[in-house]
C-alpha cells in the first residue's frame, strides 16, 4: 500500500488529491462546479452535480499517474462545513439544492430566536453563536418551505447531512445500505451538537423543529467507517473525515495547545488548538471541536471565521473586471506604494468574527481623486490582512496565549506582498509550509493514522517542513495609523441593513 486518497469537496470545486508516506502530492483530479444565486444573499450548489464531479475526480486522479485501487491503503473526506443538503433515502435524491455557508435567506429567524432564546443560550451549548452561518437553521428552512419534506423526515426517510456525509452515505452504497454518519468537527458546526456531550442536543432540536432521527450518527474523525462501494475506488476503507478548517489544522500539524494556522481561501479561518478544554469566547469568536481521533479525547479549537477573503479577488476580477485573473491582483497592487487612504470592507454578506453584524454591508472608504484601480487592488488585499488582525486579537484576548507565529495554508499564500502586510499587521512572523495544500492532507492523514499507514502524530509531525517565513518590517507608527483607518472603515459597514 503506497498511497492515501484525500477527497476534497470545497466551495467552487472538488478535488481528490493523492498523497505518499512523506505527505507529498502524487496526482491530483479537479472539476470546478456551478455557484447558483436565485435571489440577492441566496446561494445554492447542486449536490447532484458535486456527486457526479466527485467520482470523476478520483478516475482522473488515478488515471493521471496510472495509480491501482490496491495501491490505495485508505481514502479521507474534507468538505466545506456547514452546507445542508436534505434527500430522500429511498430514491437518493435531494429534495433541494444545498443550502451553502455563505447562504443568508434564514437572517429572519435569526432574529426570532435571538429575541425569543438569546444567542448566549446557544452559544453556551454549540459554542456557536446564532447566525446566518451553520447548518441547522438551513435544515428548519428546507423543512418549513420544500413540500413533503416535513413529512419524510418525521417518519424517517428524509436524511440530512454536511457535504460529508452525502458523500459518505453515496461512496458507501447508498439506497442500498449506505452510511449515513458525520464527525465531531462538522457536527459541531451544526449549532445542533452539545459541545460536552458531544452528541446531538434534543432540546435545541426542538426549537428549531427539526426531527433527530433526520441527523447522521457522530463518529471520531479518524476511525474505518466502512468502505468504497463505487468502482472508482471501490474496496478502498473510508477512515477519516474532517471539515475543512479543522483538516488544515492537522495538515499544519498543529496538536499542541496554543498552535495556530490561517486559511486563506474564499474566506479565511483562524483556529487555534486549545486541547482537551472547552475555552467559552467572550471576544465574538466560535467554539468548534478541532478533531477526535479514535479512542482519544476530543480536542477543542477556537475559531475565527472571516466570510469575504479570496472571494474578494474573484470579486474584482468577475464583477468588476479589473483583473483577467485573480494571480494579476498581486502585480495590479504593486503599481502604488500604499493603498492611498483607501479601504475595502468586504462585508457582502454581513460580517462574522469577532464583530457578528449580520445587518453590515460592503463599503470602500477613504475615496479621493488620488485613488485609482492599484490603491483599489491593494485595499483588496489588505483587508484579509485586518480582518486576520482582528480575529487574532480576539483569540489572545479568549485564551490568555500570545501567538508568536502564524502558520499559513491556502491558495492566497502564493501572494507575497499579502503575506508580507500580514507580518507587519499582527507584529509576528508568518510561516508558510512547503506543502500549502493542508486540508486535503489533513483529510489524508485522519484516515491514514486509522489503517496504520501513519504510526502515530511525530510520523506526521516529520513531515512538515518551511517553504519561506515573512518578518515584520513597517514600523510601529505606520502600522498604528493604518490599522485605525481600518477600525473607523469597519464602523461606517454596520446597520447597513435593517
Amino acid at each position: 500500500m503506497k498511497y492515501i486518497a484525500s477527497i476534497d469537496q470545497g466551495t467552487t470545486s472538488t478535488r481528490c488529491i493523492i498523497f505518499d508516506k512523506k505527505g507529498n502530492i502524487v496526482s491530483v483530479g479537479q472539476k470546478e462546479h456551478e455557484q447558483i444565486y436565485p435571489k440577492p444573499g441566496w446561494v445554492e450548489h447542486n449536490s447532484e452535480e458535486i456527486w457526479k464531479n466527485t467520482l470523476e475526480v478520483i478516475a482522473l486522479a488515478r488515471i493521471n499517474k496510472n495509480i491501482k485501487v490496491e495501491d490505495i491503503a485508505a481514502c479521507g473526506i474534507t468538505n466545506q462545513r456547514e452546507t445542508a443538503v436534505v434527500w430522500n433515502k429511498r430514491t437518493g435524491k435531494a429534495y433541494y439544492n444545498a443550502i451553502v455557508w455563505q447562504d443568508t435567506r434564514v437572517g429572519e429567524t435569526v432574529n426570532a430566536l435571538t429575541k425569543s432564546h438569546g444567542s448566549q443560550f446557544f452559544q453556551d451549548r454549540t459554542g456557536l453563536p446564532l447566525a446566518t452561518y451553520f447548518s441547522g437553521l438551513k435544515i428548519k428552512w428546507i423543512l418549513d418551505n420544500v413540500a413533503g419534506v416535513r413529512e419524510d423526515a418525521e417518519k424517517g426517510e428524509a436524511l440530512f447531512g454536511n457535504m460529508d456525509t452525502f458523500l459518505m452515505w453515496n461512496l458507501t452504497g447508498g439506497i442500498n445500505g449506505g452510511l449515513h454518519i458525520t464527525d465531531v468537527t462538522n457536527a459541531s458546526r451544526t449549532q445542533l451538537m452539545n459541545l460536552e456531550t458531544v452528541h446531538w442536543d434534543a432540546e435545541l432540536a426542538k426549537i428549531m423543529n427539526i426531527p433527530l432521527q433526520m441527523l447522521p450518527k457522530i463518529e471520531p474523525s479518524s476511525k474505518v467507517y466502512g468502505h468504497i462501494t463505487s468502482d472508482a475506488m471501490k474496496g478502498v476503507p473510508l477512515a477519516g473525515i474532517l471539515g475543512d478548517q479543522q483538516a488544515a489544522l492537522v495538515g499544519q500539524t498543529c496538536y499542541q495547545p496554543g498552535e495556530a494556522k490561517n486559511t486563506y481561501g474564499t474566506g479565511c479561518f483562524l483556529l487555534m488548538n486549545t486541547g482537551t478544554e472547552i475555552v467559552p469566547s467572550k471576544a465574538g469568536l466560535l467554539t468548534t471541536v478541532a478533531y477526535q481521533f479514535e479512542n482519544q479525547p476530543v480536542h477543542y479549537a477556537l475559531e475565527g471565521s472571516v466570510a469575504i477573503a479570496g472571494a474578494l479577488v474573484q470579486w474584482l476580477r468577475d464583477n468588476m473586471g479589473m483583473i483577467e485573473k485573480s494571480t494579476d491582483v498581486e502585480a495590479l497592487a504593486k503599481t502604488v506604494e500604499d493603498n492611498g487612504g483607501a479601504y475595502f470592507v468586504p462585508a457582502f454578506s454581513g460580517l462574522y468574527a469577532p464583530y457578528w453584524k449580520s445587518s453590515a454591508r460592503g463599503i470602500i472608504a477613504g475615496l479621493t481623486r488620488y485613488v485609482n484601480k492599484g490603491h483599489i487592488a491593494r485595499a483588496v488585499l489588505e483587508a484579509t490582512a485586518y480582518q486576520t488582525r482582528d480575529v487574532l486579537e480576539a483569540m489572545e484576548k479568549d485564551s490568555g496565549i500570545e501567538v508568536t507565529s502564524l502558520r499559513v495554508d491556502g491558495g492566497m499564500v502564493v501572494n507575497e506582498l499579502l503575506m508580507q502586510f500580514q507580518s507587519d499587521m499582527l507584529k509576528v512572523p508568518v510561516i508558510r509550509p512547503k506543502m500549502i495544500e493542508t486540508t486535503a492532507l489533513g483529510a489524508a492523514y485522519a484516515a491514514g493514522l486509522a489503517v496504520g499507514f501513519w504510526a502515530n502524530l511525530d510520523d506526521l509531525l516529520q513531515n512538515w517542513g518551511k517553504d519561506k517565513t515573512w518578518k515584520p518590517k513597517m514600523k510601529a507608527t505606520e502600522r498604528k495609523k493604518l490599522y485605525t483607518g481600518w477600525k473607523k472603515a469597519i464602523k461606517r459597514s454596520f446597520d447597513w441593513e435593517k
